[in-house]
């Protein structure tokens, strides 16, 4: 994992910043990102930079000193940013609930930090305190797309604004307190892309170490938090975190290759292929490769022997193997085959994730050759009638609609459990949806626009 913010520099770290580092490494929390408040602090955040090969820091004035950002302290900064470890701009932004600093004076010095994040191509670090409205209106000013909210405490309406504008969300160790009634709605609406974890330390130390000062290492207590509200694993939350916060910070600390066999919470997912017969509207991968940190970007497509290999010798281990990726798998119907054979074998459950389309792509009924194989089948009908799914499905192939249709009707007489899922997006039905399902006699779900996995 990597703590994102943390203030290595500041007095009750004073003396131990190597033990605090080591304790970190030894948790799985490493690198870390030091965070600057004030001239000085920027100074001793550089030197325990240059001291300790995992951490690297951020150069900033805090709001509640922003009245100190003189142009020779600006100047300063700028100085700062060209050092090898800086990553970051700030802390930044604007602070209602202290007002050490006059309003006027901290949204002059938000705005001298906007630019040089600019002028440098780093991303900010944001503090906002009692000040969503006009923080988001001054980013949204300048137009700025890259940095992070720190320890966010806001609604779930400001997430939304947040993630709209490009930034990332981090949560700190508040996440864990019980007086945060709020905290598994907001939680919850932060994407996977956008999300990040840190400690703040030495402030705001996590449940069970409450009221102690905080650390690094403790930030698995807030991830194991976020894991828990969000319904997915402790590994999921670090691999999702640390691939964003390598992301914004260029931190280039493990490799990223393409994955075809992906484990998201006790579930194997096989990434097939890239390739689909549909183009639609609302799917992630025009935007983004990753599905729960994991890369499905293929350079090439898997052949059975190499799923087999990435599967492993125990597939029972798991709840379920998912034929699935970001493509649609049956295109690859005889490695669906031989690979479901081998699961079965070795008392693996198996469920294909499917655009329903299977029979038009071979032109024959295939799904007598799953029956045996495929304990479920979940199917994307992703609109109430033809018109809407040609213009949200854009499919390559004509019928695409009814051909759906059909493959849901053929799917109940040769597989256990059959699913019909929507995307809950602009012009799709849901009510009418859920009726065609009842109608076709199966199951319904129904799927989140920005979620994956």
């Amino acid at each position: 994992m990597i703590d994102t913010h943390c203030h290595l520099e500041m007095t009750p770290f004073e003396g131990v910043v190597g033990d605090i580092v080591r304790r970190a490494a030894e948790a799985g929390v490493s690198p870390l990102i030091t965070i600057g408040s004030d001239v000085e602090s920027n100074e001793r955040n550089k030197a325990i930079a240059e001291a300790y090969e995992n951490v690297f820091l951020s150069v900033g004035i805090h709001p509640h000193e922003a009245k100190d950002l003189t142009t020779n302290v600006y100047e300063n900064l700028r100085v700062l940013c060209k050092h090898k470890k800086c990553v970051a701009v700030g802390e930044t932004g604007l602070d209602y609930y202290h007002n050490h600093s006059p309003k006027d004076v901290q949204k002059q010095a938000f705005i001298k930090h906007i630019e040089l994040s600019k002028e440098t191509g780093l991303p900010l670090v944001i503090h906002s305190r009692e000040a969503s409205e006009d923080t988001l209106r001054i980013l949204t000013d300048h137009k700025v797309t890259r940095g992070v909210f720190h320890c966010f405490t806001a609604n779930v309406e400001t997430a939304k604004e947040v993630m709209s504008m490009g930034l990332y969300i981090s949560f700190s160790g508040t996440v864990t307190f019980k007086n945060n009634p709020d905290v598994e709605k907001v939680i919850n609406a932060v994407s996977d892309n956008h999300l990040l974890i840190e400690t703040d330390a030495p402030y705001l130390a996590p449940v069970p170490h409450r009221g102690k000062r905080n650390e690094p290492a403790y930030v698995v207590h807030t991830a194991k938090k976020i894991a828990q509200l969000r319904g997915i694993s402790l590994e999921d939350v670090d691999r999702i975190t640390t691939l964003n916060a390598q992301t914004l910070f260029g931190l280039n600390t493990q490799s990223h290759e393409d994955k075809i066999a992906y484990q998201i919470r006790n579930t194997l997912y096989l990434n097939m292929t890239n390739s689909c017969t549909n183009r639609c509207v609302f799917c992630l991968r025009n935007i983004n490769t990753t599905v729960k940190g994991h890369n499905l970007s293929l350079k090439a497509d898997p052949s059975a022997q190499d799923l087999i290999v990435a599967i492993g010798d125990n597939p029972a281990k798991y709840d379920e193997v998912v034929f699935c990726g970001y493509g649609e798998p049956l295109l690859k119907l005889e490695n669906v085959i031989t690979v479901a054979k081998h699961i079965k074998a070795h008392g693996g459950r198996i469920r294909i994730n499917t655009n329903g389309l299977g029979n038009i792509i071979h032109k024959r009924n295939i799904l007598p050759q799953l029956s045996g194989l495929a304990d479920k089948i979940s199917i994307s009908l992703n609109a109430q009638d033809a018109e809407t799914y040609n213009r949200l499905c854009a499919p390559t192939m004509v019928n695409a609609y009814p051909g759906v249709i059909e493959f849901i009707r053929e799917a109940k007489k040769h597989i256990p459990d059959v699913i019909v899922s929507v995307v809950d997006v602009p012009g799709v039905d849901i009510a009418r949806c859920k009726e065609k399902a009842t109608e076709l006699g199966v199951n319904f779900r129904l799927r989140h626009l920005d979620v994956l996995g």
